[in-house]
């Protein structure tokens, strides 16, 4: 996927600046498409004088003006067209899975601090995940009725909070693995 693609998501959620689009980025789409500050302007201007989006000057009291952006017609096609496109299942590279594998050759009591680390990252997501989901979608508050778009955010949404349920399960695991080890192995 491009961050093309992503953008195009956005903007046809919501319409909106380059730095508000940052932000949703920071808030949504950053957890499974990352894009700097820096990135999407760049890519904004290009999208513009390709024709995939359109924009439109908004006066701000006391402010510049902000440009807020839209799909144009080019830009919903290109999606559509991206949309029809098969996609290859994902490759994982995970550089922590390795040093597990590495800790073999070491001190495997000596990782556990750093997975540690990451299960308290993986559990902050998942709390992050799961607020949201009762702010947007299932708690008293959450704005109904769901349509297409919202229903196909929810959907992803439960993806990453299964994704992250996953994760911390395994980092459970491996802990317990390395705890298990360094009491098995003393002399390393």
């Amino acid at each position: 996927m491009a961050l093309e693609h992503a953008i195009l998501v956005s903007l046809l959620e919501k319409p909106g600046s380059g730095y508000e689009l940052a932000r949703r980025f920071e808030r949504s789409i950053g957890y499974f498409w990352t894009a700097t500050h820096q990135q999407i302007y760049r890519v904004l201007k290009r999208m513009e004088s390709d024709g995939l989006l359109e924009v439109r000057e908004v006066a701000q009291q006391g402010r510049p003006d902000k440009k807020e952006y839209s799909v144009a017609g080019p830009g919903r096609a290109a999606l559509s067209r991206w949309l029809h496109e098969p996609v290859e299942p994902e490759s994982i590279r995970h550089e922590l899975a390795v040093k597990i594998r590495g800790a073999a050759f070491d001190d495997p009591a000596g990782l556990v601090s750093e997975v540690e680390r990451h299960r308290k990252a993986h559990a902050d997501r998942l709390a992050h995940y799961l607020s949201g989901e009762r702010r947007d979608f299932t708690g008293p508050e959450a704005p109904l009725p769901l349509d297409a778009g919202r229903e196909l955010q929810h959907a992803v949404l439960r993806g990453g909070i299964a994704y992250e349920r996953m994760t911390i399960a395994w980092l459970d695991d491996v802990l317990a693995t390395l705890h298990r080890l360094g009491t098995a192995r003393p002399g390393i």
